[in-house]
């Protein structure tokens, strides 16, 4: 699982059907303080997630597809997760 930012979304009128209704976002990994890394994954939003949001991604297939509940589809990573707050023992991001 990786702390990501929402940096924009994808739209595509033709796709696998498995992703007929699912928003596409594109999310920039980060460190704990909210660093970009310049490491950009495109993931399956389940929450509701919009651009700017910190958010959790899984990017392993098995794990994905299991968070989509849709076991044959070619899903490599998921939003599971809107971040409110990540606390390291040196410093808080709060991204309310």
């Amino acid at each position: 699982m990786n702390l990501a930012k929402v940096v924009g979304t994808i739209v595509a009128t033709q796709k696998n059907p498995n992703f007929v209704g699912c928003k596409l976002l594109i999310c920039d990994v980060c460190t704990p303080d909210g660093v970009l890394t310049g490491s950009e994954v495109v993931a399956i939003d389940t929450v509701g997630a919009g651009e700017n949001d910190y958010v959790l991604i899984v990017s392993e297939g098995n794990s994905s597809r299991q968070a989509m509940g849709r076991k044959d589809a070619p899903i490599d990573s998921t939003v599971v997760g809107i971040v409110d707050r990540v606390d390291t023992g040196s410093s808080t991001l709060v991204v309310l």
